[in-house]
């Protein structure tokens, strides 16, 4: 009994520290308009709810016994913060649409604080942060986040070994992805004003005595917005899929972390 109770606080203490590694990088999780107690509260409770699913992966064949040692616990924040990092990238793609947008139409100094990050932002990064979180909790985002960290138990115990060369350099995959998803998100947009530009030096060489840089500011801004309002459905449909997709990259990054001798 004296041997399990050990057990069982060494789980427990590895499982709390992946738990927070997650939380410290996921979407909703870490918003800062959470309070401090809260993400405290949520962090106990799923601590607990896990805690039978750690306790029974730590005696699955090939598992090892957990030791809560300084090694185990930076493997465990690790691991935790890939899982958050595979989330994370959807929202901050949809911000370095924002941004990309941003400077394209002049509005780059147009910024207003961020609730989520408490960071300062374009006030277009924030309003697709935003949509994007609310298509994340709209699809069940959330509990995907959670499906994959309860099935990241059975495949990495507690305590268990990691290739830290292999999963780091999968996640680091995984963060440029979102400059590319951000461009695909923006390029409607971006050709939409690049056409406008046309016809306006076009305009420019046909009448000469047409002002074309008054006309330029107020329609850069009007043809990104109402391009922007039309590719949302297009940013929307591709969020619909957003539990997939998660899974699918997340399970990528996850075989990369199991060690060369533990490999299928």
């Amino acid at each position: 009994m004296e041997i399990f109770q050990t057990e069982a606080a060494q789980t427990l203490g590895l499982l709390t520290t992946r738990l927070s590694g997650l939380l410290l990088l996921a979407p909703v999780f870490s918003s800062r308009a959470i309070p401090m107690k809260v993400r405290t509260g949520i962090l106990f409770l799923l601590t607990g709810l896990l805690l039978p699913s750690a306790l029974a992966a730590g005696h699955l064949p090939g598992a090892v016994t957990p030791q809560v040692t300084p090694a185990t616990l930076s493997a465990e924040v690790i691991l935790g913060m890939a899982l958050g990092l595979g989330a994370a990238v959807f929202v901050g793609a949809a911000e370095s649409t924002g941004d990309m947008l941003a400077v394209q139409m002049g509005l780059s100094g147009a910024n207003v604080l961020n609730p989520i990050s408490g960071t300062s932002m374009p006030i277009l990064g924030q309003f697709l942060g935003l949509f994007v979180v609310a298509m994340l909790l709209a699809t069940g985002g959330h509990i995907a986040i959670l499906q994959v960290l309860n099935a990241s138990l059975t495949a990495f115990p507690p305590g268990g070994a990691l290739d830290f060369e292999g999963g780091i350099t999968a996640s680091v995959g995984v963060l440029g992805s979102q400059f590319l998803l951000g461009l695909r998100f923006a390029a409607p947009v971006i050709a939409a004003m690049m056409i406008g530009n046309a016809i306006l030096g076009v305009l420019a060489k046909t009448v000469p005595q047409l002002n074309v840089l008054m006309m330029a500011f107020p329609l850069q801004i009007a043809v990104g917005l109402v391009t922007l309002a039309l590719s949302l459905s297009l940013i929307a449909a591709f969020y619909a899929d957003w539990p997939e997709t998660y899974a699918e990259m997340i399970s990528g990054v996850l075989e990369a972390f199991v060690p060369p001798e533990g490999g299928a």
